[in-house]
């Protein structure tokens, strides 16, 4: 890996931020401060903390920034539901985002398992 943008995973979370964003303009003005608000900072905190751990100088901070970028997407999963739940997104555009995401998801937990795998970095 040269940077985290050569990363799958980092770019799958990018697209699906992109998504999010079309996806939340047309919820209630009255959520932009609540849920849309917590559904775009859970889905950009997916590829910042793949970032910001890829840019870290050790295995921990890189393991620990993945298991962060995990929790955000388990979160986005939660506000997906919520709003769908709630109508603000259809059944075949939220299958199509929580099918996005739950590969995300499959794909931060490979990483994070084969990083338990491989010879640890000098911390």
């Amino acid at each position: 890996m040269n940077t985290h943008k050569d990363l799958l995973v980092w770019q799958r979370s990018i697209d699906l931020v992109v998504m999010i964003y079309e996806v939340t303009r047309s919820f209630p003005q009255s959520e932009l401060f609540a849920l849309t608000s917590q559904i775009r900072r859970s889905a950009t905190s997916i590829p910042a903390n793949i970032a910001e751990g890829a840019g870290r100088m050790s295995q921990n901070e890189w393991n620990y920034f993945l298991h962060i970028a995990l929790g955000s997407a388990t979160e986005l999963e939660t506000h997906l539901i919520i709003a769908e739940r709630l109508k603000y997104i259809e059944g075949e555009l939220f299958n199509e985002l929580h099918a996005s995401l739950t590969e995300i998801i499959r794909m931060l937990s490979g990483l994070i398992k084969s990083l338990k795998k491989s010879k640890p970095l000098q911390d």
